[in-house]
């Protein structure tokens, strides 16, 4: 049914092909090194840009995740037992490809005590042992409300610390099953509270209003959040949650205006943004 009624891609989600010295260089990198983004296995259409500027998103804690969201392609079951090696053979991939700025992200981990906050803590710890020229931004979970677990990454205290809220109050328990809207802010509020510089992201095309989008971005600004990702909604298989619209350029650029005008450091708005695009033009003095 969902292939019968699947909307035709427009013209402005074409993507083209990655070049250039920087991109041809990480590619062999990642070849020869058989290393593991997520750059790669999302399938993000933005790789030969970010790798071209030096920004690579590396995914820890497995690649099986204990929360089956309706719009992430990322595999859900039973995940392995932690690897205590892999903060190691992460800071040496990012040492490797001379990564200027790493964002790391993980799946959830809802079956660990800690919810993995001691490999992302040793992970972060690892990569400024080994390369302590690069910056780094921290994409994570939200630790199921578990707050000490939360703290351990406000105490390492990455250059950026994102949590995505993804969509919408009322579209979130479709698209986000085992998530909370309010949890979410929670998080941000309280890594704000603790002194990190906060950005979230927000998928649209999933059949959320103009309104709703408009009071999501008013709840970000209100926990402090600063800097937000507006992008367009691309079904990974027929099994997940079909795009309900296609969001036109225009509203992407009237949604990035009306963001600074609330108060917004920087947004990044556009049906080919994702969480980690241009991640690198997100460090500022606060």
């Amino acid at each position: 049914m969902e292939e019968t009624t699947r909307i035709k891609k427009p013209k402005w989600l074409r993507v083209k092909l990655p070049t250039g010295e920087n991109y041809r260089k990480v590619r062999g990198l990642v070849d020869e090194h058989k290393l593991h983004t997520i750059c790669e296995s999302g399938s993000c259409p933005n790789m030969g840009e970010c790798w071209g500027e030096g920004t690579a998103t590396f995914m820890i804690l497995g690649n099986v995740c204990t929360r089956s969201c309706g719009f992430c392609g990322v595999q859900t079951g039973k995940p392995e037992p932690v690897d205590m090696f892999e903060p190691g053979r992460v800071a040496n991939s990012v040492k490797i490809m001379g990564v200027k700025h790493a964002v790391i992200t993980s799946v959830d981990r809802d079956d660990l005590k800690d919810g993995g906050s001691e490999i992302w803590a040793q992970t972060v710890r690892a990569i400024r042992q080994q390369s302590p020229g690069t910056t780094l931004e921290t994409l994570i979970p939200d630790f199921a409300g578990y707050w000490d677990n939360l703290q351990v990454i406000i105490d390492v205290a990455p250059e950026i610390v994102s949590h995505n809220l993804e969509t919408v109050r009322r579209l979130t328990k479709q698209v986000r099953i085992q998530a909370k809207y309010d949890r979410s802010l929670e998080v941000l509020f309280r890594l704000k509270k603790g002194g990190m510089r906060t950005k979230s992201g927000v998928m649209l095309g999933l059949g959320e209003t103009e309104q709703e989008v408009i009071e999501t971005m008013q709840d970000l600004r209100a926990v402090n959040v600063d800097i937000l990702t507006l992008g367009q909604y691309l079904q990974p298989t027929p099994k997940h949650l079909p795009v309900a619209e296609f969001i036109e350029p225009e509203k992407f650029a009237f949604y990035q205006q009306l963001g600074l005008e609330m108060g917004f450091r920087f947004v990044e708005s556009g049906p080919l943004v994702r969480s980690s695009y241009h991640a690198e033009k997100h460090l500022f003095d606060q």
